[in-house]
């Protein structure tokens, strides 16, 4: 079984829906929320001093839940595999930023792994990074930055709901009120595409300097841009260069992302690219 561990309790468990849909073989995945901060989770964890792990966090958390979706004894090795999705919230004014930095880094060093203690994405600076385009696809996406004072002061929920030509997450979520059939998947397919290949590429010129696809993708692993973006965006600027985890999850979890598959017999996968 595949664990997918999720900040919020809402938007990025819908998400994850279309694509468990669209890509991902059924029954084989399990979801829960948090339901707090990556800071939050940090706190918890350290809290533990060593004695568990996130699933074991988590099962806790879910204990009085008649959904748990965990054993009694359930710890990270029952699972084959373990991702985690957290937002970077730079706009977060209750840590100093440097102490937000180290807390990130240290998570990123113990989540570094799916077949271990889990991996960890990250969203910069927030889940609505995804939405943070014009339409597809938007060949200025490279440039998109943002800064702390306006996630603080004007909240990047409302910048990203302001600047998209998407009204609604429609565009690459299916609506499962309805059968997924008459819902244009094939255009949830290709938007997923195109959003994968403008992430990707951003990912390697943050990291790499290169505006194209990388042939390895451990150049754009999540430490690296994380670390590309304190010493290029966070530390001289005070911003983030605008990125989101989903795209790069989908990239680095299938062969050739989307790609493969596409070439692996899905024929009704449409794509303007």
């Amino acid at each position: 079984m595949i664990l997918f561990v999720f900040e919020g309790k809402r938007r990025e468990p819908d998400i994850f829906r279309t694509l468990e849909y669209l890509f991902f073989p059924k029954g084989q995945t399990i979801v829960c929320s948090f339901g707090n901060n990556i800071y939050e989770l940090y706190r918890q964890l350290e809290a533990l001093d060593g004695a568990g792990d996130v699933v074991s966090l988590l099962r806790e958390k879910y204990k009085d839940s008649p959904d748990s979706p965990f054993s009694a004894e359930a710890k990270s090795s029952d699972f084959s595999e373990i991702f985690l999705f957290f937002d970077y919230d730079f706009q977060n004014t209750n840590l100093a930023m440097e102490e937000m930095n180290r807390q990130i880094s240290e998570m990123l060093e113990l989540f570094n792994d799916e077949t271990d203690n889990g991996l960890l994405y990250i969203n910069y600076p927030m889940l609505e990074a995804i939405r943070y385009t014009k339409i597809l696809p938007d060949l200025n996406y490279n440039e998109y930055a943002v800064s702390r004072t306006d996630c603080h002061e004007k909240g990047f929920k409302d910048l990203a709901q302001q600047f998209t030509d998407y009204h609604s997450f429609d565009f690459i979520v299916l609506d499962f009120r309805k059968d997924p059939a008459t819902v244009k998947v094939s255009t949830a397919r290709k938007n997923w595409l195109l959003l994968e290949r403008q992430n990707v590429i951003k990912a390697n010129l943050l990291c790499n300097g290169e505006s194209d696809i990388p042939s390895d993708k451990s150049t754009i692993s999540q430490q690296r841009i994380f670390k590309s973006q304190l010493l290029q965006f966070v530390i001289p600027k005070e911003e983030v260069s605008i990125l989101s985890a989903f795209p790069l999850f989908i990239f680095n979890y299938f062969k050739h992302g989307f790609t493969t598959w596409q070439n692996e017999g899905n024929n009704d996968f449409e794509t303007s690219i």
